[in-house]
């Protein structure tokens, strides 16, 4: 989602500006800007385009500054035209960039028309810019502190001015900032990602921080207004330009990169502890008398996945959630629940909010399964496991989905065995099915061009529908979401029983239907929903066992996986589901790392 970079040194940071925007340009936006002290006044240049067309126009004004902040902006108030494009600026003296949203932006914004300011875009960020000019009496640090006393909501903001250079100050309540301390320098970033190859020095802001920046150091003030210490780490942040090689686009990269994704997640795995998970006793984990787990989209059909293992394995009542949700309902907390977060950034902010509210319920046996180390989630979070995924640079998740997958098996493995429902030949069995994960993932990626034939057929269709039974109806989710996402095909998925409950009214030759068809002990039972789609007429594409005896005739199109892989079968099956979506989304010339109106990591509610 949106992205700050900001700087103050004794050379050009411009250059440093753009390569941070160009670090996160993976997360998704739809405008960028920056914003520099040159000269003692302010210059900004804004786009609607890439951060390349950003920089060619930087690059034809010959713009260069000691002092600087820059943004990528996905949209929440006001369209995403010139401007309403970050910086936003108050009277020439003060720029200012915001990731979040400021929920009483428009009671702000009526107080301070009437004081004379002039609003010249739709954006609660243009708020904050002026309000913060309104406070300005010399001294930025404190007009800032101030500021955001008033404000209500999320946000993470760097600001600058014209009366004082070298200086850039921040803060944060809700969205993610990090500090980045150099020789004589230094950076402010929504994310450390976004400072790789300029500093490894990095501080973590917590929530309620606000810092000021100057070539002499750092300082940070507290929530509460009292001066704190906030240490550097190091942190060796992965460089984002990654090449694509012999692929057309990072999202069918990622796909292909999947056996290698779950090895590297498995790795070093010999037996089943509570260890894995950050509890060397296991005294958190045995004491859990229940699962909850807490996500927003792929990553929550990843967690409605986990239920059925969860449930069958370890025998755990367990309840999965949506992040956005939970938080703003009455639940029945038990004191005695293991709240699990999925993330794939760990800065998913509706998560987080849930996480932070989970707690607050009193609710603190914690942990969450994340692709980042250095994230928010993994930091407030008392137990951790790792997926190692890599960088996923396509907005629609594939890889670190099925990594998300691998680790929580793992996570009801673990929870089985501390509750002895896991004999030692079962705890063996399942872990070398496990390692030979990747190798069956290899298999099933092999069947690629039997699904480009089928995305030939899908790429004219404006509607879908998807079917699964059991623990695959989080799959068949999870298929329909990925074909929404990038294809701009409408497409929704259901439990297989339920299509004579409504959905089959939809049922024609014209609407695709989707079947995810292991062979397990629904399988008799979805063979009858099948059967119920072709009596009206219905194209069945059904993604089967070898052994289901499905076989290919008029109005069925089958595609069979190499072989039947037990609990492990949802991580298999989603992948021709991907490769689906892909295919299809090529055929009809969308943006397929960068699909419309979306973002990579939702940092805004």
């Amino acid at each position: 989602m949106c992205g700050i970079v900001g700087a103050a040194a004794k050379r050009n940071v411009v250059p440093v500006l753009l390569e941070g925007l160009r670090r996160l340009e993976y997360r998704g936006y739809d405008s960028c800007g920056v914003a520099v002290l040159s000269d003692g006044a302010l210059e900004r240049v804004r786009s609607v385009a890439r951060v390349s067309d950003l920089a060619a126009q930087v690059a034809s004004r010959a713009l260069g500054a000691e002092t600087g902040i820059a943004h990528t902006r996905w949209a929440t108030h006001g369209a995403p035209l010139t401007h309403n494009a970050h910086p936003m600026l108050s009277r020439g003296e003060i720029a200012l960039v915001h990731n979040g949203i400021i929920e009483n932006y428009e009671e702000l914004r009526v107080g301070l028309k009437a004081a004379g300011y002039a609003f010249e875009s739709e954006t609660d960020t243009e708020v904050i810019a002026h309000l913060v000019h309104s406070l300005y009496a010399g001294n930025l640090f404190d007009a800032v502190r101030k500021a955001v006393k008033r404000l209500a909501g999320a946000y993470a903001i760097a600001v600058v001015t014209s009366r004082e250079p070298h200086r850039v100050v921040g803060a944060r309540a809700g969205s993610p900032l990090v500090i980045g301390v150099g020789a004589g320098e230094m950076f402010l970033a929504s994310d450390a990602l976004a400072l790789a190859g300029t500093t490894e020095n990095i501080v973590f802001l917590e929530e309620g921080d606000v810092t000021e920046l100057g070539l002499d150091g750092y300082r940070v003030f507290d929530a509460a207004g009292n001066a704190v210490k906030r240490e550097p780490r190091v942190v060796k942040a992965t460089d984002t330009t990654v090449e694509l090689g012999p692929y057309s686009h990072y999202m069918q990269k990622e796909i292909f990169e999947q056996p290698a994704a779950v090895a590297d997640t498995l790795e070093g795995i010999e037996v089943v502890t509570p260890a894995l998970f950050g509890d060397p006793t296991g005294h958190v984990l045995a004491g859990a008398e229940s699962v909850l787990l807490l996500a927003c989209g792929t990553s929550y059909y990843s967690g409605l996945t986990a239920k059925y293992w969860l449930e069958s394995l370890a025998g755990i009542p367990t309840q999965v959630e949506i992040a956005s949700e939970y938080r703003y309902r009455d639940s029945v907390p038990n004191a005695k629940a293991l709240v699990v977060v999925v993330s794939q950034s760990g800065e998913t902010a509706d998560t987080l909010a849930a996480l932070k509210h989970a707690r607050a319920l009193g609710q603190h046996r914690t942990l969450c399964v994340c692709n980042v180390a250095t994230s928010a989630m993994v930091r407030e979070t008392g137990l951790r496991f790792l997926t190692h995924a890599g960088v996923e640079i396509g907005v629609a998740s594939t890889k670190a989905f099925t990594t998300q997958l691998t680790a929580l098996f793992m996570l009801a493995l673990t929870l089985a065995k501390l509750r002895g429902a896991l004999s030692l030949e079962q705890e063996q069995r399942h872990l070398h099915s496990l390692r030979r994960l990747p190798k069956a993932l290899a298999a099933v990626l092999a069947l690629e061009p039997q699904v480009i034939a089928w995305s030939q057929r899908f790429a004219t269709k404006e509607h879908a529908l998807f079917l699964g039974r059991g623990m695959h109806y989080p799959i068949a989710l999870e298929g329909a979401l990925k074909l929404k996402e990038i294809s701009y095909i409408h497409a929704e998925a259901y439990p297989a029983g339920e299509l004579k409950h409504g959905p089959l009214a939809l049922v024609t030759a014209e609407m695709p239907v989707v079947t995810v068809a292991p062979n397990d002990a629904l399988l008799e039972k979805l063979k009858s929903n099948m059967q119920e789609v072709r009596a009206r007429g219905g194209e069945l594409y059904v993604l089967a066992d070898a052994d289901t005896k499905i076989a290919t005739s008029e109005g069925v199109n089958v595609i069979r996986l190499p072989e039947h892989y037990g609990p492990l079968s949802p991580i298999l099956h989603v992948v021709p589901l991907q490769l689906l979506a892909y295919h299809t989304a090529l055929a009809r010339g969308t943006d397929v790392d960068k699909p419309r109106n979306l973002a990579k990591s939702v940092t805004v509610e």
